[in-house]
């Protein structure tokens, strides 16, 4: 009675969630690969350009820069997030007093929102590199990618741990004590009976980490603080760090006595040629068109 009963009924039932499954992930999906074909500032003002924008990120050094950067970070913190969530998974399963506790101060970094956790992070990390004379994670590429290293570990490793945690209160007392009868040694009970047993959980944390780690933005953001880059042309950029806010757009051409933005509590400014640093004194100091003039 009750199998007829779904079997006539379950369009009814099914509707909702197709709807919201629809409406929530297939149309902005299929919107999404649209509007890469597309010029567009809102989506009332679409333009087709076909694979102009394709064509564009092919050849754009920035792009392929960023990429390959985002995919090496992507890689590197999943595998240090997945070693270091499973040790402290496995010491927190050997049934030491306050194992409780420590498993709940492990996973309470990730309650903490990704734009709050770069501000924190930010000003220890910045405060570290002030003392220590190094530059800050927004003037050093090399800082700034350990920082966020450092960030996203301290966030992501309570999470998974708590996922090895429960594989490893799933893998059954009888195997290891008879693989310890049998003169297995630690060693051996970890590597042949407790990882191959807890597989389903490293799956689930590793992909977890590599989405994680290709979705960062917001921490990101905050982390290296507000950035606008001007192009002087010639390979030559002036970079401002820590802006309070933004008022110009990507792309956007300035001139001058337009305003960039707000300034915050520090502002750094840096010159590039290239990709190395410069100092622009010598050039502002010179009889040529360049010079520099305080308001």
């Amino acid at each position: 009675m009750v199998g007829k009963t779904i079997k006539k009924w379950w369009p009814l039932f099914v509707l909702p969630t197709f709807a919201a499954f629809v409406i929530g992930f297939l149309w902005p999906f299929l919107w999404g690969i649209y509007l890469s074909f597309c010029k567009f500032t809102t989506v009332q003002d679409v333009t087709f350009v076909g694979f102009s924008n394709y064509t564009k990120i092919l050849i754009d050094k920035t792009f392929s820069h960023s990429f390959w950067l985002t995919v090496a970070f992507a890689f590197v913190s999943s595998i240090l997030i997945n070693v270091c969530a499973f040790a402290i998974a496995l010491a927190l399963t050997k049934g030491y007093k306050g194992t409780n506790a420590f498993r709940t101060v492990f996973f309470m970094p990730n309650l903490i929102g990704g734009i709050v956790l770069g501000y924190i992070w930010q000003t220890l990390l910045n405060g570290l590199l002030s003392m220590w004379g190094q530059p800050l994670l927004a003037l050093s590429a090399r800082n700034g990618f350990i920082g966020m290293l450092i960030l996203l570990m301290w966030q992501q490793i309570g999470y998974m741990m708590i996922i090895y945690v429960a594989g490893l209160n799933n893998v059954s007392p009888d195997l290891i004590e008879a693989a310890k009868i049998d003169g297995a040694t630690s060693r051996q009970i970890l590597f042949k009976i407790k990882i191959p047993m807890i597989m389903p959980s490293v799956t689930i944390c590793t992909f977890l980490t590599l989405t994680n780690g290709f979705k960062m933005f917001d921490q990101n953001l905050a982390l290296t603080g507000n950035t606008v880059v001007i192009d002087h042309g010639c390979g030559l950029r002036s970079y401002l760090y820590g802006l309070g806010s933004i008022h110009v757009q990507p792309g956007q051409t300035v001139a001058r006595g337009d305003a960039l933005g707000q300034v915050g509590e520090t502002l750094t400014m840096d010159f590039k040629l290239g990709s190395k640093s410069i100092s622009p004194w010598p050039l502002f100091q010179t009889s040529g068109g360049l010079f520099w003039k305080e308001f």
